[in-house]
């Protein structure tokens, strides 16, 4: 890269420099962490540049996954670094995880084991900071219909209705469900709520005709799973 004052403007860099400029001539692939969040601060703080600033914070953080679960307070730490940005670097880490939701296409394999399900929604779970209980609705070839949120909760707890959850399955013309929540503190073991929840499930779904096939908790690249302990009633 051609020298130029570590703390100056990125107008006055060498165009060929420039992140927006990089980025629309060699394409996204072609920026460093750094240069791609200095695109979306877009500008920088007294003293220092965009690029000085999103250095300061890959520093600080070292990769977007570490940016994405962090207390907000952290931010205070960058001084400088308003609302505004803040916004817009939640927003950014927002989009990349729905952008990993999974897409519900009609050749998908059909669901398995526990593993297939976790692999699926650890990407997108296992760094939330509040519960939230996805449900998986399954044809009766085990392949999934649909995949959508039951309920958020806070850090400790969230609080699906078993009818509300039965009601939707039947709606979706769904033989069976899978139900999925994340443990943001990343202890797998299930809580009594967990037991006492996946019980009054199964029973709601035996008497619906609904089968209840697991119910699996995420946690930090693990998941607990109740079928393979045994644990479906």
């Amino acid at each position: 890269m051609t020298d130029h004052h570590p703390s100056a403007g990125i107008k006055s860099w060498p165009e060929g420099d420039r992140p927006r400029e990089k980025l629309l001539k060699k394409g996204p692939e072609a920026l460093s962490n750094s240069e791609l969040l200095a695109i979306l601060l877009r500008t920088g703080v007294e003293g220092a540049s965009a690029i000085d600033l999103a250095r300061r914070i890959m520093d600080r953080f070292g990769t977007f996954r570490n940016m994405s679960h962090t207390d907000r307070r952290e931010w205070k730490a960058f001084k400088g670094l308003g609302p505004a940005k803040i916004a817009q670097i939640e927003a950014a880490l927002e989009i990349g995880r729905r952008f990993r939701d999974v897409e519900v296409r009609p050749d998908q394999p059909k669901i398995a084991s526990a593993k297939d399900v976790a692999d699926m929604l650890m990407p997108q779970m296992r760094d939330l900071k509040t519960e939230v209980f996805k449900v998986v609705y399954l044809n009766s070839n085990n392949r999934i219909i649909d995949m959508g949120n039951a309920a958020t909760g806070t850090v400790n707890q969230a609080m699906p209705i078993v009818r509300e959850i039965i009601h939707t399955a039947l709606q979706k013309f769904a033989a069976a469900i899978i139900c999925v929540h994340n443990h943001p503190s990343a202890n797998i073991a299930p809580s009594p709520e967990d037991k006492k929840f996946t019980g009054e499930l199964s029973a709601a779904g035996k008497l619906m005709g609904i089968k209840v096939l697991d119910h699996i908790i995420i946690g930090d690249d693990n998941y607990f799973s109740f079928a393979d302990e045994g644990l479906m009633v």
